[in-house]
């Protein structure tokens, strides 16, 4: 079952179990949680591969809980439900990284598509997401000189130019240029740069 953990939080307990139902039915492993407080509180929520929220819920509203996940590390992707959808609320879950917005009372079909959708994303996210860590673990390892030497080697200088421009010997920049490299896992300019291309957020957003 590992990869279709979906959470489900609506304070609507006949939605919320009908929700439960039919996920679990199509092979699923959903959790119900009757508020956001609720699902603050689960230890795991991160562990989540989808997370199905409800617009308005007593205590946190959805679009406040929803806030909250922009900051976490990783958020899964996140499905909107309302029976009060309206533009505004829409545009305001999607720019908060919602993966779609739906209106009660939804096509069982259509949800069930969209959670499938949300798993797949979660997939391609959480590989993003590693190894967007695994780089910025190895940045962490270079000192200060190594990052002066790298961001030259990234502007296409070579040693010689470094040298000349940090005041050092050629030797000194080859085994700076040598311990970059090493540090993260790359064996030319070419692929150290299209790495650290890979952190940027256009190549793959939150939810």
């Amino acid at each position: 079952m590992a990869g279709k953990r979906l959470a489900i939080i609506d304070d609507d307990a006949a939605v919320r179990e009908s929700l439960v139902w039919l996920l679990d039915g199509q092979g699923y492993l959903a959790s119900g949680f009757d508020s956001a407080e609720e699902f603050l509180a689960c230890p795991d929520g991160g562990d989540f591969n989808g997370i199905i929220l409800d617009l308005r819920l007593s205590g946190m509203s959805g679009i406040m809980l929803l806030e909250k996940l922009a900051g976490w590390p990783y958020c899964p992707p996140v499905i909107m439900l309302t029976a009060h959808g309206d533009v505004p609320h829409a545009v305001a879950a999607l720019k908060l990284g919602a993966l779609d917005f739906m209106e009660k009372p939804f096509d069982d079909e259509r949800l069930l598509e969209r959670a499938e959708a949300a798993v797949l994303r979660d997939e391609q996210n959480r590989l993003l997401h590693g190894r967007r860590s695994k780089v910025s673990a190895a940045l962490s390892l270079l000192t200060d000189r190594e990052r002066e030497v790298m961001q030259l080697i990234l502007t296409g200088k070579l040693n010689k130019q470094i040298a000349e421009e940090l005041t050092i010997s050629m030797k000194t920049v080859e085994v700076h240029r040598a311990r970059v490299f090493d540090k993260m896992g790359v064996k030319s300019a070419v692929e150290l740069a299209g790495l650290l291309a890979s952190q940027s957020p256009s190549n793959g957003g939150k939810g």
